[in-house]
């Protein structure tokens, strides 16, 4: 069914919760599964020349390294991974790799603030919205009930 999937990952703990889903999709359907990264290292902000020139190099460092662990954890659980690095806009990039790589899926963790199940702008609304493959939004949020009148004295 899905052959290839590809798994975007923003290096957060939260965006890593798919990936139990993910192993568990991949081996029922004996897919490949690619992790990818897409750094953000335009908007650096104001620093010196030579932190600027320095930046992307540390970021792309720090992200195969995030991204080689994840994929050895998957692995070990006996998926077949490779994995990727980018930069530019996270959703645009995702979008167009696995359009260009012919990717059966894309499955990616989703959160909301608050109340609110989906933040509009958010990388997730936006490969949904316009991604040419199937996309699978897995909820990852954890939901932690207010604390009671008495647990705000122990």
């Amino acid at each position: 069914m899905f052959k290839k999937i590809l798994v975007p990952l923003d290096g957060s703990e939260l965006a890593a919760k798919v990936l139990p889903q993910v192993t568990e999709l991949a081996k029922t359907c004996k897919s490949k599964v690619t992790l990818i990264h897409v750094c953000h290292t335009d908007q650096m902000g104001e620093a010196t020349p030579g932190v600027l020139a320095a930046a992307p190099v540390a970021v792309k460092k720090a992200c195969e390294a995030f991204l080689s662990k994840a994929g050895m954890d998957l692995k070990k659980k006996g998926l077949e991974v490779k994995w990727a690095c980018m930069e530019g806009v996270p959703a645009r990039e995702i979008i167009a790799y696995a359009e260009k790589n012919k990717f059966g899926l894309i499955a990616l963790a989703t959160h909301g603030r608050g109340e609110v199940a989906w933040v509009l702008g958010s990388t997730a609304e936006r490969v949904a919205s316009h991604a040419t493959v199937p996309v699978l939004l897995i909820r990852v949020l954890e939901f932690k009930p207010p604390l009671l009148k008495e647990e705000f004295f122990l």
